[in-house]
């Protein structure tokens, strides 16, 4: 009788779990009058893991984008590099609209492929640099995934330190190097 009760209470905690997990779409929208179609609400909670002094989540908590406009959605696709603080691989708030575009991009273009190249600055090990840069790739990746991108459009690239944007052993240069670039190898017909 005691394994029937343990079974059913790791169900009841099971069940709670996942109805606690559920994203309600927001319906402000439709609500002021707006057209709900237009805009695109996700809200991410994500719990991937991200190995960086002090960098134990990889972010980027709910965004709200008006892609209705064909140009301002051009414009952010135009844009195919996103950078990181020193030593993370968080998602910055700047890199949330880029993104976005390129996930919706992908989810209405089943036929294109993107590669996510991630880079680190020349600061710490080669190993722990492609680790760091392979970190970023994924969170881009995740975080589009979570916008509607497929994960089988998606491939994940990390070349650490190995192809610096920008020379030198400043600040400003290793601000340039901590990226994810977004190289399309396939697009849509």
């Amino acid at each position: 009788m005691a394994i029937f009760n343990r079974n059913h209470l790791l169900a009841l905690v099971a069940a709670a779990a996942i109805t606690g997990c559920t994203t309600v779409p927001d319906e402000t929208g439709a609500a002021n009058g707006t057209d709900a179609a237009a805009t695109a609400t996700t809200t991410e909670d994500s719990s991937a893991t991200a190995y960086g002094a002090g960098d134990d989540t990889v972010e980027g908590s709910s965004v709200t984008t008006d892609i209705g406009a064909t140009s301002e959605a051009d414009a952010l696709l135009s844009y195919t590099t996103v950078y990181f603080d020193f030593d993370k691989a968080n998602i910055r708030p700047d890199a949330y609209a880029t993104l976005k575009a390129h996930a919706v991009y992908l989810s209405t273009n089943a036929a294109a492929r993107l590669r996510l190249d991630g880079h680190a600055d020349e600061r710490g090990t080669r190993e722990y640099n492609l680790a760091l840069g392979e970190r970023r790739a994924k969170a881009a990746a995740s975080y589009m995934a979570a916008n509607g991108a497929s994960r089988s459009q998606l491939e994940v690239v990390s070349y650490g330190e190995e192809r610096p944007a920008a020379m030198g052993s400043n600040e400003s240069s290793w601000a340039k190097n901590r990226r994810v670039e977004l190289k399309y190898t396939a697009v849509a017909p």
